[in-house]
């Protein structure tokens, strides 16, 4: 599927009838709000960019996260990009990044703009973003994701301190709570070979099953018993207009929040937006959010792959631009941190 036209499902709400849910299934899996095809051609990698000098104090663990937004650098140019911190420096609301990496990325390369970031003062989550499986409730996948943290950690956080965010909305709508459990607990196991800090894991259903993350931890619901052992975990949730919760058959709301916080785990927003269209009251909830004293994070920065750019020129126009300005769309986020 062409890259831009990959903005036109992000996550797909399950308000239509049966019948169609296979064919949802397979646009969620094949792409995501924006991400890359294969077919892309400037996939050659060339040294990464030199990282601006230190321009402040940079503390040595990020433990507490402020608002800020998502960068999806990697499908462009190779991800050799102009990352734009001189405009995001001037923008102060904006505290902490999440960077998406997809795994085809050089480490080095993923590493450099951990290191870009974290020299210009920001706290840093970094996510393994696989396009190709997202919303998979392949445990295989999971793992994937797992074991490529516990040969890569090394290498990034050499480049400074962040927080790992396991993988990016793994699990389907339909994914039980047990089998949630089940899974995380077999990949946490993996990433703390490597790595002790928080982890943060996305609510299945592309962020938006927030009942069936808040059982896999406490034993209720669907879970039948089994919980996510490890207590060191962030529960993240995704909001966008055509945000609908499955398990409880209603468009997504502020009381999905509530049964997140259920858990009794810190949560975040790991993504929100505006688009696509659809009668979520997406403003309205990341309000909410913030009134739970929950980080949240917009949806992006650069790299959506259609018009959810903050800054202009976005990167699948111009990669390495010498200035960025604001967007149209910028306000939308700024205005919501």
């Amino acid at each position: 599927m062409n890259y831009p036209v990959c903005l036109l499902r992000r996550k797909l709400p399950e308000l239509f009838p049966r019948l169609l849910l296979v064919l949802y299934s397979s646009i969620a899996l094949a792409c995501h709000k924006g991400s890359a095809s294969p077919g892309r051609t400037d996939t050659m990698v060339v040294n990464p960019p030199n990282p601006p000098v230190i321009t402040k104090s940079v503390p040595t663990t990020d433990t507490i996260f402020g608002n800020g937004v998502d960068l999806q650098p990697s499908y462009y140019n190779g991800g050799n990009v102009n990352l734009g911190f001189t405009l995001m420096m001037a923008s102060p609301k904006i505290k902490s990044v999440r960077i998406e990496i997809e795994p085809t990325v050089p480490i080095t390369l993923a590493a450099s703009w951990i290191q870009q970031a974290r020299n210009n003062g920001y706290k840093v989550i970094a996510t393994y973003h696989k396009y190709t499986v997202l919303g998979s409730d392949n445990a295989a996948d999971l793992n994937d994701a797992a074991n490529w943290w516990k040969t890569n950690y090394a290498t990034l956080a050499a480049a400074g301190s962040f927080t790992v965010n396991l993988m990016n909305e793994w699990g389907d709508h339909n994914l039980s709570a047990a089998a949630y459990a089940t899974a995380y607990n077999n990949a946490i196991a993996i990433v703390r070979q490597v790595y002790s800090g928080s982890i943060i894991l996305d609510c299945p259903g592309w962020g938006q099953e927030t009942s069936v993350a808040a059982d896999a931890v406490k034993g209720t619901g669907g879970s039948s018993g089994a919980t996510i052992a490890d207590t060191n975990i962030i529960l993240s949730a995704h909001i966008y207009p055509n945000g609908y919760n499955q398990a409880k058959n209603h468009t997504f709301q502020q009381s999905d929040l509530d049964d997140l916080a259920s858990a009794g785990r810190p949560c975040i927003v790991g993504e929100f937006g505006n688009s696509p269209s659809g009668s979520a009251d997406w403003s309205g909830m990341i309000t909410y959010a913030k009134s739970k004293k929950w980080a949240v994070l917009g949806w992006a920065w650069n790299g959506d792959g259609g018009p959810m750019n903050m800054i202009t020129p976005a990167w699948d126009s111009v990669t390495n631009a010498s200035s960025y300005g604001q967007s149209s769309y910028f306000t939308v986020i700024y205005n919501q941190l």
